[in-house]
């Protein structure tokens, strides 16, 4: 901060411009001043540090606290932390080794610029020999060595320190000035309570103000004034008043600034991490719903293809010795079942590969006369196709989706109904939805299945449902057998059904 200002060093000669004092006169300061005294055995030197008094400019209330971890209820001990409704300053790594190091580096430069001020001539606010200026300077530097484990104990400890040595011994006039800089700043900068931060630091400004009132009053009586001039010594008391008041505003409003960016840097990396930890979990489900949706059509391709290929085989090794050309029919069947596998596993893999592409090798409504004739042929159960309406005009999923519904429902029928059973499959297209239903009349097969189930087919058809938002019930008819139904809104329904809800709620 401020040096020995415009005063020469002791060795300087007579007063030649009128105002400045002579050599009995000289004084030193520095943030604020030592009021000039005289060196005379007959005129006691009276050194007086210049103290400032600070105006308030918008320093943050308690409204808003923002805490720090490192001076918990602003205690010494390592245990105490501050509430925990209260945000916390994160200490950075090593902080007390580095603190005890800027402490004691201070330290010794206290002592260098004890003994350099002597040998410079500007020891007149010594009132004590150099050597105990420059030990107690540096004991009282090594408080700032736990300035961020207990910022506001420090602070004080080092304002009093700081009075009482400069009205006692004297201290050196620069590296205390840095020291009591830190003490200040470190208050608004790191304590986690911003109320106490606030009172504390208006009471250090406070006593400094004070003292530096009372230091001022005794120096305009001391009679050394009117050697200078009551107009000199008014100027250069306003001079120490201004610098004293740029000093600690500086401080008061460099740590608030520093709490606030410290918040707003903790509170980017919390949301950073928030961010980081959302991206992982939907990089999971993805992978999860993507993992279902792999099974599911798995299923709905094999499951179907090889209960049919089954089907057939069974058939054919009971009628290899009976009636071989209807035995080779079924094996016709089986292995036309495999191939058509086949190609639905290469739809499947380009469909998964490019979900834009590989749109027209997707089953579509249109196939469901294959499918319906494939079923018939490869048992013995009575397979009708029934559409009702127009030609559904449905996207490319809507279509997959009720496809795979009523291939699973026929796969279902040829496991459970029974060979006899006759078997529904019914396409019905309405203004505002298209509905597939597959049922039958069979009551079960007796003992074992033909091929045992998943239970997942189903889970299956509801999954699918739900992805192009439609519905699937399914369940046994009252007079026997079972029925699945799935109905899916058609684009214009689809697009008022938002708008209605809407209006409703007005």
């Amino acid at each position: 901060m401020l040096g020995h200002g415009d005063h020469p060093p002791r060795s300087a000669g007579p007063r030649t411009d009128g105002g400045l004092p002579s050599r009995r006169t000289v004084g030193s300061f520095w943030l604020g001043v030592v009021l000039p005294g005289d060196v005379s055995p007959c005129r006691r030197r009276c050194p007086v540090r210049l103290l400032p008094r600070v105006e308030v400019m918008s320093v943050p209330t308690a409204a808003s606290p923002r805490p720090d971890a490192d001076s918990a209820a602003d205690s010494t001990s390592p245990a105490a932390a501050p509430a925990p409704d209260r945000p916390t300053r994160t200490l950075p790594e090593r902080w007390l080794r580095k603190d005890i190091i800027i402490a004691a580096v201070l330290a010794i430069a206290s002592v260098e610029m004890a003994y350099l001020g002597q040998w410079a001539g500007m020891d007149a606010v010594y009132r004590s020999s150099v050597h105990v200026v420059a030990a107690t300077g540096a004991a009282a530097a090594l408080l700032l060595g736990f300035r961020r484990r207990a910022p506001m104990t420090v602070a004080v400890l080092y304002a009093a320190a700081y009075i009482a040595l400069a009205s006692s011994v004297g201290v050196e006039m620069y590296a205390s000035q840095v020291l009591l800089f830190m003490s200040f700043y470190t208050v608004g900068a790191w304590c986690p309570d911003r109320r106490r931060a606030f009172w504390v630091r208006l009471a250090i400004v406070a006593a400094m103000a004070s003292w530096l009132l009372i230091a001022s009053v005794l120096g305009f009586s001391s009679g050394t004034a009117g050697e200078r001039g009551v107009n000199a010594y008014f100027a250069f008391l306003l001079i120490q008043w201004l610098i004293n008041a740029a000093y600690f505003t500086g401080a008061w409003m460099f740590g608030d600034r520093a709490w606030q960016q410290a918040m707003e840097r903790q509170e980017l990396e919390r949301a950073h991490a928030e961010i980081r930890a959302q991206q992982e979990q939907l990089a999971e489900q993805a992978v999860s719903l993507e993992r279902v949706r792999i099974a599911r059509e798995l299923h709905d391709v094999v499951a179907h293809h090889v209960t049919a290929m089954g089907v057939q085989a069974g058939a054919a090794r009971m009628l290899q010795a009976k009636d071989p050309e209807a035995a080779a029919g079924h094996l016709k069947g089986v292995e036309d079942s495999s191939r058509q596998a086949v190609r639905e596993l290469q739809s499947l893999v380009h469909t998964l590969r490019d979900d834009d592409g590989a749109v027209a090798s997707v089953p579509r409504l249109s196939d469901l006369d294959t499918l319906a004739e494939k079923a018939r042929s490869t048992g013995t159960q009575q397979v009708v196709l029934e559409r009702i309406g127009p030609a559904p005009a449905l996207p490319p999923a809507a279509e997959l989706a009720l496809y795979r519904v009523a291939q699973e429902g026929l796969t279902n029928a040829r496991k459970h109904a029974g060979p006899r059973a006759a078997v529904t499959l019914r396409l019905r297209t309405e203004e505002d939805r298209v509905e597939l239903e597959v049922s039958d009349d069979g009551r079960g097969t007796r003992g074992r299945l033909l091929v045992p189930g998943t239970h997942l087919g189903l889970r299956g058809m509801r999954e699918r449902m739900d992805s192009v938002g439609g519905t699937v019930d399914a369940g046994p008819k009252p007079t026997g057998g079972w029925l699945v139904r799935a109905t899916v809104p058609t684009a214009g329904a689809a697009a008022t059904a938002p708008a209605a809800s809407a209006e409703e709620t007005r």
